[in-house]
């Protein structure tokens, strides 16, 4: 039976069974991440998109308001996240990870579908701007569903001494596939001309979208389902009696995840938003700072599995999400009036240093979220407080910043992002140490 302890921290952390099967983990690993990649790049594929296909399904007479019709659609996927994270994660732990991300990854791989294959406004009338929300539904409960089971799903496979560096994985997924979101956008903005791109070459990422979330939905299936779930399923629960016990007995860790989650506002700004910003404040051409993100992501996506390795060797996580705001908040002001210079060298050292304070937050905040809550009420613990702040602060970003460009003062984008980030800062130091180091860890390790 799964034990609990109350450690010097005010945290309980579950011992997992010794039973973990070797010999699966790096399928176990592979399925995680994959399903991940698949979840996270059909979700940023239309953020970046949005410029282009906006006049198609959302006309008007102005630019501007298409944009914002399309972003506010892309909002609605996140206004859904919460709800899907408040019903649904009880249920990954009551009846599994492995099927909750096995849904999730169908739901989201539909809702690209939908996106790709819908007509535009000229041939169906208002059924596509529907059609689109309904896609974004679909992808929100989806994207709400998927963030804290494969926490969950990735720290529970891992070995004792690389906790990190497997908790790491869901976010390098989500980098990557930010990465090949970005890359895929490039390659059509850049590659095709403005009238092919228009009529149908916007659809390309997102068809490439369904078809690796078939091979994402295939793996899932097929991988195992965590031993250290399946020790804490004995505990017979129903799932809102799960989701009373985690309000009534973990108020405290629900904060810390929060404000764990919510620079977010800071990543999808960086994700989304960055290109097109620059391309309204300053005149660069969208191909061209589609690219330079493309470079820069890739930063993203090695710095966070080091320093969740980094991490398990020095046996210390709260001093990453540290680093990495107090980064942000020191960066993101002068990182934005830099653009005001002209070149792709100036967007090119903009977006990388954005994305290695962003990689160095990103990396462990996982497995410290993960570590917060016993296994029984962990998905819900994450997803309660995960996808309330993501739909408050994520969603919402592509839309106050074009608010704010629009209005003539582009800079209040990074006040925005700053002010949020220190408050998430300040509390960052209440964390318990959850490396082996800390007392946490080591009361753990005891039990």
């Amino acid at each position: 039976m799964t034990t609990s302890h109350n450690t010097p921290d005010d945290i309980q952390i579950t011992k997992p069974p010794s039973s973990t099967r070797k010999s699966s983990r790096s399928s176990n690993l592979m399925a995680g991440t994959i399903g991940h990649f698949v979840e996270w790049y059909d979700w940023y594929i239309y953020g970046l998109l949005a410029a282009v296909f906006s006049e198609q399904i959302f006309p008007s007479g102005s630019q501007f308001i298409s944009l914002m019709s399309a972003f506010i659609t892309y909002a609605i996927g996140f206004v859904v996240r919460p709800l899907s994270g408040i019903i649904i994660s009880p249920l990954a732990d009551k009846y599994g990870r492995r099927r909750i991300m096995t849904l999730a990854i169908f739901g989201m791989t539909l809702g690209a579908l939908i996106i790709a294959l819908t007509p535009p406004f000229s041939a169906i009338g208002y059924v596509a701007p529907v059609l689109f929300v309904i896609a974004r539904v679909i992808q929100g409960i989806s994207a709400g569903s998927e963030m804290q089971s494969a926490i969950a799903f990735m720290v529970e496979h891992a070995p004792s001494n690389r906790r990190a560096f497997f908790g790491s994985f869901t976010n390098a997924a989500s980098g990557l596939a930010t990465l090949a979101a970005t890359g895929a956008a490039a390659i059509v903005t850049s590659s095709l001309a403005p009238d092919d791109l228009n009529s149908w070459g916007w659809r390309l990422p997102f068809i490439l979208g369904g078809v690796l979330g078939i091979a994402g939905l295939i793996l899932r299936m097929r991988s195992d389902e965590s031993p250290e779930f399946e020790e804490s399923a004995a505990e017979d629960k129903t799932a809102p009696q799960r989701l009373m016990k985690l309000l009534r007995e973990h108020p405290k860790a629900l904060i810390q995840t929060a404000a764990l989650s919510a620079p977010a506002v800071a990543y999808y700004t960086w994700a989304t938003f960055l290109p097109t910003y620059a391309n309204l404040t300053s005149g660069r051409d969208l191909g061209a700072t589609m690219a330079g993100s493309t470079i820069g992501l890739a930063l993203l996506v090695i710095i966070v599995p080091l320093c969740g390795y980094i991490s398990d060797r020095i046996g210390r996580q709260k001093i990453f999400p540290i680093i990495g705001a107090i980064g942000m908040v020191v960066l993101f002001y002068p990182l934005l009036l830099l653009l005001d210079r002209p070149g792709f060298g100036v967007y090119l050292l903009v977006t990388m240093s954005g994305w290695i304070v962003l990689g160095i937050w990103q990396a462990v905040y996982p497995t410290i979220q993960a570590r917060l809550f016993p296994p029984e009420v962990r998905v819900a613990g994450i997803g309660f407080a995960h996808q309330i702040v993501i739909a408050i602060f994520g969603g919402t970003a592509p839309l106050v910043a074009s608010s704010f460009v629009n209005a003539g003062h582009p800079l209040l984008v990074a006040v925005y992002m700053i002010v949020i980030v220190a408050i998430c800062l300040a509390i960052y130091f209440t964390l318990p140490e959850t490396g082996s180091r800390g007392k946490a860890a080591k009361a753990w390790e005891k039990s």
